[in-house]
């Protein structure tokens, strides 16, 4: 963990970084509020000890500054100051100072508030991973990691209010395996999980970067294109077909040959289509190439299958 330290008295600098460096942290030093502002920002400085009284922007200034900004990670400040009022504890803490101490300074008890600091900030950062695992697990679906039905309408609304905005195409892919509800009843649900699971993986690996796949329901797989017409929609949705076919899945059953359907749809240039309407288009060419005879890709166009 890295401790700045703002102190203007040079003396007073050298012995507080000499202290924390022997406990075992790395420091920065400044001796002014000016460089002090710009050092407490970046991310690596978690803990910083100020002196009140500094040249520029005095100690409680950065404070009232720092908490004003609200940076994704908590910096833990510790006030240093010769005013001993209660009314002067009072105002540091009421700045955003999370600790106050008198000079001249005892380094048993700088020692100690460091360590109470460290524990809150790693408090902190366990709670903040924790809320980023539980958005994470909010906005995927459990089974393939794919993005779950509502993130991916979001994404698919998104692209369309921004198309709108710039006259682009959106195209949107419904993807079904093909026999997947005999493959169940015959092999079980385990095996069906896997093969789910394994398809959803070599279709994420063949879409675009820019691309957002997830699960709509069941075993159907919805693909958002941003900035896609039909010509490329079909060709993107060829290459999935044949990325998932190229190879039988393993299963505890043994090795399975998998396909996939999938049913393509793009926006009109100029026009306002909603989600609804593409994914309803998506989905009844999905449903022409189910009759088609499955493992193609058909288009709401009417396209011969590929």
């Amino acid at each position: 963990m890295n401790i700045l330290i703002a102190e203007d008295d040079r003396i007073s600098l050298r012995i507080l970084e000499k202290n924390i460096r022997d406990w075992g942290y790395e420091s920065v030093m400044v001796e002014n509020g000016e460089d002090a502002l710009k050092k407490i920002s970046c991310p690596e400085v978690r803990l910083a000890i100020l002196d009140w009284m500094m040249p520029g922007i005095n100690g409680l200034e950065i404070c009232k500054i720092i908490r004003q900004q609200g940076h994704s990670n908590y910096t833990y400040i510790i006030l240093l100051t010769g005013k001993d009022q209660q009314q002067d504890i009072i105002e540091g803490l009421e700045a955003g100072a999370d600790d106050y101490m008198i000079k001249p300074v005892n380094f048993l008890e700088l020692r100690a508030r460091i360590q109470t600091g460290k524990r809150i900030i790693d408090l902190e950062d366990r709670l903040l991973e924790s809320n980023r695992k539980l958005k994470d697990l909010a906005c995927h679906d459990g089974l393939t990691s794919l993005w779950n039905r509502s993130r991916i309408l979001g994404f698919l609304e998104d692209e369309l209010e921004i198309a709108k905005r710039g006259n682009s195409l959106v195209s949107a892919i419904m993807i079904d395996i093909d026999n997947f509800k005999q493959a169940n009843d015959k092999f079980g649900h385990f095996s069906g999980d896997i093969v789910l699971q394994e398809v959803a993986h070599r279709l994420k690996k063949n879409v675009r970067q820019y691309d957002r796949i997830g699960r709509y329901g069941g075993d159907e797989i919805l693909v958002v294109l941003p900035r896609c017409g039909p010509a490329d929609a079909m060709e993107i949705a060829d290459r999935l077909r044949r990325a998932v076919g190229r190879e039988k899945i393993k299963t505890p059953k043994g090795l399975l040959d998998v396909t996939v359907t999938l049913g393509c749809a793009s926006t009109k240039a100029g026009g306002r289509t909603s989600a609804e309407k593409l994914i309803q288009s998506s989905d009844m060419a999905l449903y022409r190439g189910k009759q088609h005879g499955r493992n193609c890709v058909i288009s709401d166009g009417g396209d011969h299958p590929l």
